[in-house]
């Protein structure tokens, strides 16, 4: 989201994030759509992010989507063009603006008239990676999910005044401190809370949980064959570290108040 609508998406998280998933959604599906890029409807998981590597409030959502579609007919499956190349990612950036500029309007005209006009004449980014089978895609995305904005491995130091942490500058790869008063490190986290019980990832097309039988389609053109579950094992008792025998069980002791 441009920098012009982050002050506003930040108050009205809520409602603005499900702007941002629906519309975003909407986009994909409207442009694989038309039969020259794609003719076809796409199944897509997408997951919520906020920050930026230093904290700053940046929403934005990651979108997994697959390498092709299925037909309006539902009778075909319909793959890329280029092993490289998904969708034009200038029409993609367009036709969000547009709708997330009706949306906004027709739900909360408020909102959209406190909003400079500029914010839907300038350029919107969407950017489209090929990356293969996509195991590393939903590696990637595994660390948005299961992590938080920042781990307590990247602070550097915590004098009570400032903090110091670690990030990874995007231009050259390389890591640097960032250092900053304490009340903005914990303003910086906080802002990155999501409202209660707010799903952050999300599935849509014919990955969503109601299109049970697109998918039962689409896994009879490709000839696809569920994998068999893999059973884990259950892990053995520790040993002791004195007798080598296996540890047992006897309680589990509560964490004790904080002090002061």
């Amino acid at each position: 989201m441009p920098q012009q609508l982050r002050g506003l998406i930040r108050s009205h998280q809520k409602a603005l994030f499900h702007l941002m998933f629906r519309e975003s959604a909407a986009t994909m599906q409207d442009v694989a759509a038309n039969p020259k890029h794609l003719g076809a409807q796409l199944g897509m998981l997408g997951v919520l992010h906020t920050w930026s590597r230093q904290l700053i409030y940046h929403p934005h959502i990651h979108y997994v989507v697959a390498g092709g579609g299925l037909s309006d007919d539902g009778l075909c499956w319909r793959r890329v063009q280029q092993p490289g190349f998904f969708l034009p990612e200038k029409v993609l950036a367009a036709r969000f603006r547009t709708r997330f500029q009706q949306a906004l309007q027709a739900a909360h005209p408020g909102l959209f008239a406190s909003l400079p006009s500029k914010v839907w004449r300038i350029g919107w980014v969407v950017d489209c990676i090929a990356v293969g089978r996509g195991a590393s895609a939903l590696k990637y995305l595994s660390a948005y999910v299961y992590k938080t904005a920042l781990g307590s491995q990247r602070i550097v130091r915590d004098d009570g005044q400032r903090v110091i942490f670690t990030y990874r500058d995007n231009s050259d790869g390389s890591t640097k401190t960032a250092t900053v008063a304490a009340e903005e490190f914990v303003r910086r986290f906080l802002q990155h809370v999501l409202p209660a019980r707010f799903p952050r990832v999300r599935s849509f097309g014919w990955l969503s949980a109601a299109a049970k039988a697109r998918r039962a389609r689409i896994e009879t053109l490709l000839a696809w064959k569920r994998p068999a579950a893999v059973v884990s094992l259950p892990l053995p008792p520790p040993v002791c570290p004195h007798c080598r025998q296996p540890m047992v069980w006897v309680e589990r002791l509560a964490r004790a108040p904080p002090s002061g």
